[in-house]
């Protein structure tokens, strides 16, 4: 079953804590967190404080939290204890991958591992049977409203292969210009999971954005 993990860059920040509750309620699965550094990405967005208050308004959310910064080894700690339920991530970031799985697993969270779109899938298979979730990068990471990158597909397919053969289950996750079109593509690529900004939040019916995205 297609899971949806929406991305809180695209809700409207005055009002996040709301927002996120009307997404869950809506049927969304979890709650996609970007954290951006300025200096692995070209943007900022938010980090452990605005975690810790929406882990606070809503204890019972499952935190899919998005490292895209350059030392994320040095942070898995403190997302963790702000709430973290799974931090992913990135495989062309500066701290050592298998290090920074071991950290996420001995500190309690489920690892997931990203890739942009100019590293191959490849790149991911040494550390498979180590991962909680994938994520497969479908724009250039940095900013919303980027038009989707048909090239994530044959990522998806590649490693939804691969781990059927290894007989393992992470999520396979994909971000970046999900939406009504993309979205079924990419689940019938081998995604479980998808996550999606402006497709969802400040939809006028955003339940019924979360069950078409969902396939619902």
């Amino acid at each position: 079953m297609t899971q949806l993990s929406p991305s809180i860059l695209a809700a409207d920040f005055a009002r996040l804590g709301e927002e996120c509750r009307q997404v869950l309620d809506a049927g969304a699965d979890m709650l996609h967190f970007d954290v951006m550094d300025g200096c692995f990405v070209p943007n900022i967005s938010f980090g452990v404080p605005v975690l810790q208050s929406l882990h606070k308004a809503l204890p019972d959310a499952f935190y899919d939290v998005h490292l895209m910064i350059r030392r994320p080894l040095d942070y898995v700690d403190a997302f963790v204890k702000a709430g973290a339920s799974c931090i992913t991530f990135h495989l062309e970031s500066e701290s050592d991958a298998g290090e920074t799985i071991d950290a996420i697993h001995a500190a309690g969270c489920k690892a997931g591992l990203s890739i942009k779109p100019g590293t191959p899938a490849e790149a991911v298979l040494p550390f498979l049977d180590r991962l909680d979730l994938i994520l497969v990068m479908s724009v250039e990471p940095g900013f919303g409203g980027q038009k989707f990158m048909p090239g994530a597909l044959d990522k998806l397919k590649t490693l939804r292969a691969e781990c059927d053969a290894r007989g393992l289950s992470p999520w396979l996750e994909v971000d970046g210009g999900v939406d009504a079109v993309t979205g079924p593509q990419c689940v019938a690529a081998g995604a479980n999971l998808l996550v999606a900004g402006s497709a969802v939040f400040g939809k006028a019916d955003m339940a019924g954005a979360v069950r078409g995205l969902k396939g619902l």
